[in-house]
């Protein structure tokens, strides 16, 4: 009887140690022009959103390394142009902040997103999205289910270009432990600890993201 349970838990281990291997830590997104929707106002004079405009957008998620500044990563009636490769839907909503659609680097976006992954399992995060082209950006992941239901982290955010349809293409990976935090204060204090960064990048409290690199 003790040898059954000790092997169905050494099973029940080894079948979630697989499905952890088995999570993706990197993927891109390519948004669907054909899916954003924004507000009719606010508008700047050149009638690109303003400060304070509400969006919604969806795109589709591909395997890391998949696109580049301007892949065209979706066809111009909204289908992938990766059939093949799509790993799931992204989801984002939210506020432009700033000088919005007009801004040339810095934030330009404070949103949620939601990465639904076609095998089930999401991610969650909420924070600032930067208009600087190949600047990495911390966003704290504020929720997630199966394989990353137990992360506490946050994802990475690159974004990458502008495809022809003018939609962005861009690129994730989770941050881990030995994380360099420092290269994303953009010119805060690089003292500023790991939970602290977390909490000004998102405008809310998260607590610790556990990204301090090991002493």
């Amino acid at each position: 009887m003790l040898k059954s349970i000790l092997a169905i838990s050494a099973l029940v281990l080894s079948l979630a140690t697989m499905a952890q291997a088995d999570a993706l830590t990197a993927f891109d997104v390519a948004e669907d022009h054909t899916r954003i929707f924004m507000a009719d106002a606010p508008l700047h004079e050149n009638g690109m959103p303003a400060h304070g405009n509400a969006f919604i957008s969806q795109g589709y998620i591909y395997p890391a390394g998949t696109l580049e500044a301007d892949t065209t990563g979706v066809l111009e009636d909204g289908s992938p142009a990766f059939p093949d490769l799509v790993l799931g839907t992204w989801t984002c909503d939210g506020y432009f902040v700033g000088e919005g659609a007009n801004a040339t680097a810095g934030v330009w976006i404070i949103s949620r997103q939601v990465f639904a992954f076609d095998d089930g399992d999401t991610i969650i995060t909420q924070g600032t999205e930067i208009v600087d082209t190949g600047v990495e950006n911390l966003r704290p992941i504020t929720g997630g289910t199966g394989d990353y239901g137990d992360i506490d982290s946050g994802v990475v955010q690159t974004l990458l270009g502008f495809n022809e349809h003018m939609a962005i293409n861009a690129t994730f990976r989770i941050a881990d432990e030995d994380y360099d935090r420092a290269s994303l204060l953009h010119g805060h204090d690089r003292s500023t600890s790991a939970a602290s960064y977390m909490e000004w990048a998102s405008g809310v409290p998260v607590g610790s993201a556990n990204l301090s690199p090991a002493s």
